[in-house]
Parts: structure tokens; C-alpha cells; sequence
């Protein structure tokens, strides 16, 4: 264990610590699954895990609470595995290194799991108290949130009782959430035609670097650089030299900004002085128009060994095109919610290689119908390049319902204990409670958390002190819960 479990609240870092040295990236939850049911074990609770991975676990009330409305936790397993290039870690085997830097926690060159590990830890330590106030508990620890949702897509209904759904998925302290975006992850598989180079060609990289990355959602107002969309507009001027490319990779996830990308190219010998201009330009453009947002950008071309087969010109120039026009970003932002952005687009990831194009794009909106607009959009760009168009894992959004019962104790709560009123919000992010409350309609539903910045990428951190106020409003709201 590090430093961090001697935080307060202890029991929470302490079990957010032990997430920590176990690898739990999507599509790899089985060790933090098994941790899971051997704390259930350990503390002879019951639990049980159905055929999607998802687990839950079960706690009596304490005496004289046993007739309160029963609470569900709720928060994934998953974390989104984002690194530096020049961090050494293999996310499905290695321990993250957490470390305390000066009022935050964060993580050695990697994502640090904050999302949702403090969730997860917070849950924990309730089901572990021996000293707490607190009616029926529920803890549902969902799988492969990250990507796709899979385990609320997969949830029953009628497996759990409960009827106030607290999520512990959400990154701003003091605000309670009661809405959020839904989305459509789309996957975009093309071929192109290949060329032998010719003898005249020199083979350079062109990468951009040094980009700030983030979460597609909740930090896609920020107006971050998209490394992918940044390099395909050099590759575009720089086709008017006859430059062509050999390959090409950026991004690595769809809910993830890209902060890197590259692509291996081949400049004609007579237009080198020509191209080096094109992206001292390029590059002057860019930092002049992200010098604040992107103050670390970095455009490079460095030697690259020879390839041996190019994209052909015909189909290199319909797809630059296609990359280059396809929307990015935040779209439009909302008329009913001030500040919040109501529909965005990520691509998170393109590679060119081998006569195979494949993106990874991902829509997101308040509004249904306007998710469905975007990613109708988006297929009619690359299926004019009769490339193929996959929309998959689909999730609704969440209605805000602003009588909600539980909204109004927990603002009653949070104002008791800071003497000021919380921020009620919509975040743009997706979160699982508009595919929960899709099976248990019932469920009066919030999500709430701690101060984290920057998730979904290696600058990931959580603020300690936001932790405390965190764990202190769950811990009174457990005890303002009234009688069924």
C-alpha cells in the first residue's frame, strides 16, 4: 500500500488503495471482481453475480433502521487504461502507482481509476462499518462500464429491492447530478487500395503529441485539441505536395480525446524544403489557436524506415476528406440547461494500415433525437466511401426529475453540513443510470462524488479533501433516509 491510506477517511482510501494494486482496465475485472465477493465473504454478506459479471452485494440495516427505503450503491469496475508513451505499464497485469502530489492524488504516468475506484471504495467502506446509521443496503458494482455499458445493459430487472439509486460516478463535490447525455458508439471499417512507393520518396513520421486528452463527455467543452482531427488537417495541406501516406494511428479509445497520434508518410525528394514549411505553418497555426487549452502541442516529423505499400492517391484523398469533414467536438449546446453542452462528437480513434481503415466515433446528446441526427450524419460521410457502419451499445439518457425525493434530502443534507447550498446539475457524460432507471423505473435516482480532474487520461487526479466531504454527505444521507 502507499501513503494514501493513511488519508482520511481511512476506511475509504484504504479500500480505494487495495483497488489500486489490483489491474481492473474493461474487458479485464475478473481480479477486482474476485475481491469483490472475497470481501463479501470476509465480512459474511451476501452477495451474488450474474451472467454479465456484475456483482452484488447485500447489508442488513442497522437495528431500529430496518423499516427505511432501501439504498443501492452503484458504480463500475472498470477503469479506462490511458498512458504516456513513455510510461512502461501493462494495465491488465500492473498495479497502479498512486501518490499523494500536494492536495490531490494521482498516478505515475497512467490513468489513476478514480473513476469510479473511489466509488467502489466508498461503497466498501459502508458495507464494512460497524458504526454507521443505515437502513437496507444494496451495493450494484457494474462490468465494462467504460466500454459499452455492458453490465447495466445486461442488469434484470427484479433482482434488487431498493428504491433510491445512489451513483457514485460522478466528479464534481458539492453538485448532485439528475441527468445526464445518453449515446451511440459508432465503428467505421473501410479498405483502400495500395501502391508500391516509388524510389523518390523519403519516409518520415508526422506526429502530434503533448495534447491534454480527457474524458469525451464530461471535458469535451473545454475546447481540447483532438489529435486525430489536428493531424489529418496537416496531412490535408500537405497532399498539395503530393505527400502520401504509408500509415496511421491515433487515439486508442472512443469516450477518450486523443492526445497523441501519427502517421508514417512518404514526401516526394523535390518537395521536402516545401513540406518542412507546410508544418512550421501548421504548427505555428495550431499553437497559435490552442495556446491556452494545448499549451504542451507539439507537431513533429522525425525518419521513418521505408514502407512497402502507400494508400493509393484516389483513396487517400476521399478519406483525408472524409476524417477532415467528419464533425468533432461539442456541437450545440443546450437551450433548457444553461452552460451544459447538449450534443458532441469524439473520434477516438483511426488507423490506417494494411488496405484497413477503422474509426472508433462516439455521439453523445440530452437528446435523443439529436444523437440519432449526429450518428445518422456521421454514417452517411463514410458510407459514401462504402465503408462499413456498425452502431452499437447504444444507452438513453437520463430525465432529470427535479421533485425528486431524494434531490431534496440530499440538498436539506449537504446544506446542513456546509452551510450552502449544492449545485444541482446534468452532466454531459453518460452514465448508467439511463439504462438502470430503463429497468427499474421505480428507482428515485442521484449521482454524486468527489473532486476529480481529468479522467480518462494520465493527468487523471482526485482532489483528498473533496474525498472527506464526499464520504461525509454519503454517510448523513444514509442516515436522512425516511421510512418506507
Amino acid at each position: 500500500m502507499s501513503a494514501i491510506h493513511e488519508l482520511q477517511p481511512h476506511a475509504l482510501w484504504q479500500h480505494f488503495s487495495a483497488i489500486c494494486d489490483i489491474p481492473h482496465p474493461s474487458f479485464h475485472e475478473e481480479q477486482i471482481r474476485e475481491h469483490l465477493i472475497g470481501f463479501a465473504k470476509e465480512h459474511d454478506l451476501e452477495w451474488q453475480s450474474d451472467a454479465v459479471g456484475n456483482v452484488i452485494i447485500r447489508k442488513h440495516a442497522t437495528p431500529g433502521m430496518e423499516n427505511r427505503v432501501g439504498v443501492i450503491f452503484q458504480g463500475h469496475m472498470d477503469m479506462v487504461p490511458q498512458k504516456n508513451n513513455d510510461t512502461v505499464h501493462d494495465f491488465p497485469t500492473d498495479p497502479i502507482k498512486a501518490y499523494i502530489d500536494g492536495d490531490w492524488v494521482t498516478a505515475e504516468g497512467t490513468t489513476l481509476g478514480a473513476d469510479n475506484g473511489i466509488g467502489m471504495a466508498a461503497a466498501l467502506a459502508v458495507l464494512a462499518a460497524k458504526d454507521l446509521h443505515h437502513g437496507p443496503i444494496e451495493a450494484l458494482f457494474t462490468a465494462t462500464e467504460e466500454t459499452g455499458m455492458i453490465g447495466a445493459q445486461g442488469l434484470q430487472p427484479g433482482v434488487l429491492d431498493g428504491k433510491i439509486l445512489l451513483n457514485l460516478d460522478t466528479e464534481d463535490e458539492g453538485e448532485l447530478y439528475i441527468g445526464c447525455a445518453g449515446g451511440t458508439r459508432i465503428e467505421v471499417n473501410g479498405e483502400y487500395a495500395t501502391e508500391t512507393p516509388v524510389d523518390n520518396f523519403v519516409f518520415k513520421t508526422l506526429a502530434i503529441s503533448g495534447l491534454k486528452g480527457g474524458h469525451s463527455g464530461c471535458d469535451i467543452h473545454l475546447g481540447r485539441g483532438n489529435a486525430i482531427k489536428l493531424l489529418i488537417r496537416a496531412l490535408h495541406r500537405l497532399e498539395a505536395e503530393g505527400v502520401r501516406i504509408a500509415s496511421l494511428t491515433g487515439g486508442s479509445l472512443a469516450n477518450a480525446i486523443p492526445r497523441e497520434a501519427s502517421a508514417v508518410i512518404a514526401i516526394p525528394e523535390a518537395s521536402q524544403i516545401a513540406c518542412d514549411n507546410i508544418i512550421d505553418q501548421c504548427s505555428n497555426e495550431l499553437t497559435a489557436e490552442l495556446s491556452v487549452v494545448e499549451p504542451n502541442l507539439t507537431l513533429t516529423l522525425s525518419n521513418a524506415a521505408p514502407a512497402a505499400e502507400l494508400m493509393s492517391l484516389q483513396d487517400q484523398s476521399k478519406w483525408v476528406a472524409a476524417v477532415n469533414a467528419c464533425p468533432n467536438g461539442a456541437q450545440r449546446m443546450s437551450d433548457s440547461i444553461e452552460g451544459v453542452v447538449e450534443t458532441s462528437l469524439n473520434m477516438g480513434v483511426l488507423t490506417i494500415n494494411e488496405g484497413k481503415v477503422k474509426a472508433h466515433i462516439l455521439p453523445r446528446s440530452l437528446v435523443g433525437s439529436c444523437n440519432d441526427a449526429l450518428s445518422d450524419a456521421v454514417a452517411g460521410l463514410f458510407r459514401m466511401l462504402d465503408a462499413e457502419v456498425i452502431f452499437s451499445d447504444s444507452y438513453p439518457g437520463w430525465k432529470p426529475d427535479p421533485d425528486s425525493q431524494i434531490l431534496a434530502i440530499m440538498k436539506r443534507v449537504y446544506a446542513e453540513l456546509y452551510a450552502q447550498a449544492p449545485g444541482v446539475k446534468v452532466v454531459h457524460a453518460g452514465l448508467e443510470c439511463g439504462l438502470l432507471g430503463s429497468k427499474y423505473p421505480e428507482w428515485d435516482m442521484i449521482s454524486f462524488g468527489p473532486t476529480i480532474r481529468f479522467p480518462h487520461s494520465p493527468d487523471e487526479k482526485v482532489h483528498i479533501q473533496s474525498v472527506a466531504k464526499f464520504w461525509d454527505l454519503l454517510v448523513a444521507t444514509l442516515k436522512a433516509i425516511p421510512e418506507a
